[in-house]
């Protein structure tokens, strides 16, 4: 992990918001992933888990817009820089004891900037079409800890996230 001091780096020192200019780092290899979920009721759950819902495939849809959204990041979050990236895999499983759907994205690419962003939009997406499908059924679903597990590469060294 790097010592350097804590700052934002999308901030001028006169407070003004700017995309950050990577032209002068090093490519390297840089992955992240990041996880959420959505809780519903049982019944929500097993009906998803069945297939039967009414507008079809909820986890296929979701997967599918995840990876979407990863691919949209930057057209998404202001300031993020557009990237070539080279893996996203959105992994979305049944949690009984939640109960719903637990939701995993991991993003890579080899440049100059990380991938955080596009990991955790996938996850959002993901999350958010699986609500969409599922809402006539269960209006009170919750999403939920949507955050970063873990990245690798660049500057800023390693991260994972602490067990709780």
């Amino acid at each position: 992990m790097s010592d350097r001091p804590a700052k934002l780096t999308h901030i001028a020192a006169d407070g003004a918001a700017h995309m950050v200019d990577v032209g002068g780092k090093d490519e390297t290899l840089r992955t992240a992933t990041a996880e959420g979920y959505v809780r519903m009721k049982p019944e929500t759950l097993a009906l998803i888990e069945s297939g039967n819902a009414k507008k079809g495939d909820v986890v296929a849809a979701a997967r599918l817009a995840g990876i979407m959204g990863a691919k949209q990041t930057a057209s998404l979050i202001p300031l993020c820089h557009p990237l070539m990236l080279t893996k996203i895999a959105v992994e979305i499983t049944p949690d009984a004891t939640l109960p719903g759907l637990r939701v995993m994205a991991t993003t890579r690419l080899t440049g100059k900037t990380g991938v955080e962003m596009e990991a955790l939009t996938a996850v959002s997406v993901a999350c958010l079409t699986i609500y969409d499908m599922a809402k006539a059924a269960d209006r009170e679903m919750e999403i939920g800890a949507i955050r970063l597990v873990e990245k690798s590469g660049g500057v800023s060294g390693d991260f994972r996230r602490s067990a709780e």
